[in-house]
């Protein structure tokens, strides 16, 4: 399935703002069942020099670009379309049992295995702790299969959490997400991350955006006006598979991937620093349509 996705991140300020330098994680990634056939960043005020791009330590594409023309609202808007492939889910009761990918990753034999080892850590703004581990522990009985317990724990965050975009911030800790039941589809990823990594289970987050409806027909998605966050589990052989917890999916075709990195901190679609501007108001709108191959809207 082919998509052209529009993302626009407006800032309002108080004051002029007479510089900014700014990072932004907007580029859909290339990955295994993902092409990136186009994207274009716009800027206004136009920048002073040119947008430059990186890759950085996770293989996400960053675009940084810096505005000197004082201005009191910067708008930034990406055009991207994407292809996007069905992916090949394993059978969850065939991936190995949890206890075996904690021990994997402990002493890693495998380029595989190694690289999946630096998501089982803290970063910085997922503890792994106790009480993490004992809200994940009753999706992981002895010898559960690992994707099999993830499922389990996605479905029990679907089912006991409600969706309240007025609940957190971004400074909102995950102990109080997990204590008051509320939150979005970040709080939502970094919690089951927070679990899984609490039991040696590695776990990435991941940015990107879904489809506002399931071609299936099913209920609107949750998450679909800006951008959207899912996680990703290691089974190891079986590599790593997507979930979305505030939805209660396996991520496939209708998920579009941004990037993906130990926390939301790695990978915001925009971060900046400017200079004066007072108080600053953030409005961000998306809309994500399904095309055909040449560029038209799919009926």
């Amino acid at each position: 399935m082919n998509y052209r996705v529009s993302h626009t991140t407006r800032y309002d300020y108080d004051a002029p703002v007479p510089i900014c330098y700014n990072r932004a994680h907007l580029t859909p990634r290339n990955c295994p069942n993902q092409r990136c056939i186009s994207s274009r960043l716009e800027v206004q005020p136009r920048t002073a020099n040119e947008v430059f791009h990186h890759t950085d330590y996770f293989g996400n594409l960053c675009s940084y670009f810096t505005v000197q023309k004082e201005h009191s609202t910067l708008i930034i808007t990406v055009i991207s379309e994407v292809e996007v492939q069905p992916l090949l889910t394993p059978e969850p009761t065939q991936t190995p049992p949890w206890e075996e990918i904690r021990d994997e990753v402990l002493l890693p034999r495998t380029l595989e295995s190694n690289d999946a080892s630096q998501f089982v850590f803290a970063s910085s703004s997922i503890k792994p702790n106790d009480e993490m581990a004992a809200f994940a522990r009753p999706s992981f009985p002895a010898g559960q299969p690992v994707l099999l317990g993830a499922i389990d724990l996605m479905q029990r965050i679907y089912a006991e959490f409600a969706y309240d975009p007025t609940a957190t911030t971004l400074a909102t800790p995950l102990e109080e997400v997990l204590k008051q039941r509320r939150g979005v589809c970040q709080d939502f990823a970094q919690l089951q991350i927070a679990c899984l990594r609490s039991l040696g289970i590695p776990a990435r987050y991941v940015s990107g955006y879904i489809v506002p409806t399931s071609s299936t027909g099913a209920l609107p998605m949750l998450g679909a006006q800006a951008s959207h966050a899912w996680l990703s589990v290691y089974t190891g052989n079986f590599g790593w598979v997507d979930l979305d917890p505030t939805n209660n999916l396996i991520a496939s075709d209708e998920h579009i991937t941004l990037a993906w990195g130990r926390d939301y901190d790695e990978v915001c679609p925009i971060r900046g620093v400017m200079l004066g501007g007072g108080n600053q108001y953030l409005s961000v709108g998306v809309s994500v349509e399904r095309i055909n191959g040449r560029g038209a809207l799919a009926s």
